[in-house]
């Protein structure tokens, strides 16, 4: 068993991070078996969704959740301070949205694989993520197969996208030729119009996004104005034409 752990340790040392399968691992084995493991950093602000994550990865045998963060930065903290090799980032987290916590992190770590899990269909912002630096998209109603799928072709450093992502991003290569007017919007503009869009207030989105009336009063004009749209009846025709929501 010691021999099995030291050729796997020196793949890892000289060609690179590998998935180990931890069948049939023995308690002495403790040590070795740590060192091997994938491990994890869920971001998520609802508990219960970090914990039922935990759960799924625990029963893999080949990763660990090392941290969990309830909120962008208090994930940006520990990435800062411990060693990961996966983060699972939700990007609808109070204050600091997950589009902005990927930024900064690519800022100052451009190789850390992450994974961003999202109750968002794929048409609203995989593409987003994607170009922000995320490695991976998956929606929250993805199967634990395909999570677990996920996490070891990151940490494998493949990028994953679901199939059913891949051919809508190869269809709407073919198909325009030109931008969509909502793809000229800043990130934090495309989270106000998919708020609007849905029916919310902008002191709702305020209070979601921890931001102030005001402000989000200025990106409601913004939007208007990139999208030569005069009201908010006019934002959701155009978000529910282009599968902005549900």
């Amino acid at each position: 068993m010691a021999n099995y752990f030291i050729l796997h340790w020196l793949r890892y040392l000289y060609i690179g991070p590998v998935v180990v399968t931890m069948k049939d691992i023995s308690a002495s084995d403790v040590v070795w078996k740590e060192i091997l493991m994938i491990r994890i950093l869920i971001a998520d602000d609802h508990t219960i969704v970090r914990e039922g994550l935990r759960q799924i990865l625990s029963d893999t045998g080949d990763m660990v959740v090392t941290a969990e963060a309830g909120n962008g930065q208090e994930a940006l903290d520990k990435i800062i301070k411990e060693e990961f090799d996966v983060v699972v980032l939700d990007i609808a987290m109070p204050g600091r949205s997950g589009l902005d916590i990927l930024k900064e992190l690519r800022s100052f770590n451009a190789k850390l694989p992450v994974l961003v899990l999202s109750m968002y269909p794929e048409e609203q912002y995989a593409v987003r993520v994607l170009r922000a630096g995320a490695d991976g998209y998956l929606t929250k109603e993805s199967a634990p197969n395909e999570l677990i799928t996920a996490i070891r072709r990151l940490y494998s450093g493949e990028k994953y996208i679901s199939p059913s992502l891949a051919e809508k991003l190869a269809f709407n290569l073919e198909a325009h030729s030109t931008r969509p007017p909502h793809e000229l919007l800043s990130d934090r503009e495309y989270q106000v119009l998919c708020r609007l869009s849905s029916g919310k207030t902008v002191k709702d989105i305020a209070d979601e996004l921890s931001l102030s009336v005001k402000t989000i009063s200025t990106y409601r004009s913004r939007i208007l104005e990139k999208m030569a749209m005069k009201n908010n009846a006019e934002l959701t025709y155009y978000a529910v034409q282009n599968h902005l929501v549900n």
